[in-house]
């Protein structure tokens, strides 16, 4: 009878489980590794013979099938050279596991046997969750991410060495201090709306956008305050829910942003894609359709800066995530679908030169229409609000003032939502 050990793939921002299944058999020693894997799981078997044998494993001297079940959905990763090793050792009676149904297994493995992180490793635990399993086993660096989800006992080891003999209960497990371990989580906004002078009537259309989730355009000469103004915005925005903060954990583990150490995000994200960035960056795609910037900015802000530079094909690929919040990434086998609740801040210059109505503009009636008319009507329908930004006499300015403090203006945008 085959070996079978519980591991998990992604498919879109959500885990699924997979059965690593493994069988020898008799013939010409090799591994075969079958079930829609991708290049990282066929290269595994590398991986997994040298770690095998730098722990002093007898790494089998038959034909190694290894299937991942179900076979025909497409797998992707390097998480499952863990759970493909204690298959072979449970197959050729190296490893006699207590309860090895109970666990679900993650891990990448290094040629000396060390484990190292791996991404998405959040969805996969809440799937496990999701499938009645209670004990998950991960890289050390992974537990504080995999912990994020309450009701599951999240196991980190360092190497195959310490997971076979927690398996065989030979050591007991040592709990893991959360705490001290090292984290990039972000630290609170260091932006501050207090920074912004001269620009009130512009503030007050800001918290308007922010209480109603509006999308949002700003008209402007050069220097008048509009990225400034933008990257202060997520810092008057509500505090995410648990909800809010799970989902867009789940969208940076699976994108490899978090690599493991990190827990929850906790603060709204702030996108800010260069004008030059693909229409795969921007939606989402690529060999493995992965999550683009409009879905990392999913309950946060995405801050398209000169919105005029960007590619026509880009700018009309919006068009339906803003529509229906969420964007689909078809391809040939399989199709991924990604949240994308985002509030959508631009800014552009009125003109090619930036200085429309002043004296030092050069830019003929045609060059000015035709700038603008590279944001079409659609677009701009999604638009919701649409304020011209004015420039502030340098003689107003003083640094003895101080505006108001985004403190302030997220207790007025929490109030608007509560009263809605």
């Amino acid at each position: 009878m085959a070996s079978i050990v519980k591991s998990f793939a992604i498919a879109g921002v959500d885990g699924y489980l997979v059965d690593v299944e493994t069988k020898t058999i008799c013939g010409q020693p090799m591994i075969s590794i079958v079930g829609l894997g991708d290049t990282a799981i066929k290269e595994a078997k590398e991986r997994v013979e040298s770690a095998l044998n730098n722990e002093d494993f007898t790494f089998p001297q038959k034909k190694v099938v290894i299937n991942l079940a179900p076979s025909d959905l497409k797998k992707s990763g390097s998480h499952f050279d863990l759970p493909i090793a204690l298959g072979l050792l449970i197959e050729t009676d190296q490893l006699n596991p207590k309860k090895m149904e109970a666990y679900g297994v993650l891990g990448e493995l290094s040629l000396n046997a060390k484990l190292r992180t791996c991404t998405g490793v959040l969805p996969m635990v809440i799937a496990a969750k999701e499938h009645g399993m209670k004990n998950i086993i991960v890289p050390r660096e992974n537990v504080k991410e995999a912990s994020a989800v309450k009701g599951m006992n999240v196991y980190g080891f360092n190497s195959l060495k310490e997971v076979v003999d927690f398996l065989e209960e030979k050591k007991e497990y040592i709990e893991l201090d959360k705490e001290s371990m090292p984290t990039n989580e972000k630290k609170a906004y260091l932006l501050d709306f207090k920074d912004v002078q001269g620009q009130d009537a512009m503030i007050e259309y800001i918290v308007i956008a922010a209480s109603g989730g509006h999308n949002l355009l700003m008209l402007g000469t050069p220097g008048c305050g509009k990225s400034m103004i933008a990257k202060r915005i997520p810092t008057i925005l509500p505090s995410m829910t648990e909800e809010e903060a799970l989902e867009v954990t789940k969208i940076y583990s699976v994108a490899g942003l978090l690599r493991g150490k990190q827990s929850l995000i906790k603060e709204r994200p702030f996108r800010a894609p260069h004008h030059n960035a693909s229409t795969n960056s921007l939606i989402g795609g690529g060999n493995n359709a992965i999550p683009g910037e409009i879905s990392l900015a999913h309950n946060g802000v995405l801050f398209l800066d000169e919105i005029a530079e960007f590619s026509k094909n880009s700018l009309e690929a919006l068009r339906q995530p803003m529509e229906d919040q969420v964007v689909t990434i078809s391809r040939v086998k399989y199709t991924n679908t990604y949240p994308a609740n985002f509030m959508l801040v631009a800014a552009m210059n009125p003109c090619p030169c930036g200085y429309y109505g002043k004296d030092r503009c050069r830019c003929s009636d045609y060059e000015v229409i035709k700038y603008r008319q590279k944001i079409s009507g659609p677009i701009l329908d999604r638009m919701d609000i649409q304020k011209n930004v004015n420039p502030v006499d340098f003689m107003e300015l003083s640094k003895d003032f101080c505006g108001r403090t985004s403190k302030e203006l997220r207790e007025r945008v929490e109030f608007s939502k509560e009263a809605i």
